[in-house]
């Protein structure tokens, strides 16, 4: 439905440039699968997490919100996705991931605000993010030279 106004025209799909778009997707997220037709429960995890992540790419967002991304998928396929969020954010599309998995977000975030009980207990980034500092405010603690209070 999102990019139903790019693909239809008075109401028609316009199944060429559908497919055109969902092969260019298909390539640049290496998208293992079958037949195109093939439903989407007869892939991998990781490879349904990329035929999402696909759906959304396709209509060309400015932010993407991503909600535990590689939950559910194997290594594999997490340093695919890893590398997809990279290089959007390298294309200058905000990309804003949340993650209860530390070393998710230290591998592909900027920066990160650390919740507890939801509230924000505090922000890391550059030396300050690592496992440590992270789950020290996931945990409730502060970041006052890297002791937990």
């Amino acid at each position: 439905i999102v990019t139903w106004p790019s693909f239809s025209k008075r109401g028609t799909i316009n199944m060429k440039k559908h497919q055109a778009i969902f092969e260019e997707q298909r390539n640049a997220l290496r998208l293992k699968m079958g037949e195109l037709t093939d439903g989407i429960t007869s892939l991998s995890g990781g490879n349904q997490q990329k035929v999402v992540l696909a759906k959304w790419l396709a209509a060309n967002p400015k932010l993407l919100i991503l909600d535990n991304p590689t939950q559910g998928v194997d290594v594999g396929a997490k340093e695919d996705i890893y590398d997809i969020i990279l290089k959007l954010a390298e294309e200058n599309i905000a990309v804003v991931v949340l993650s209860s998995e530390a070393q998710e977000i230290i591998r592909v975030c900027d920066r990160a605000i650390v919740m507890y009980h939801g509230t924000i207990q505090g922000e890391v980034a550059g030396e300050d993010m690592n496992e440590h500092s992270i789950m020290s405010l996931a945990t409730g603690g502060d970041l006052t030279e890297g002791e937990v209070s």
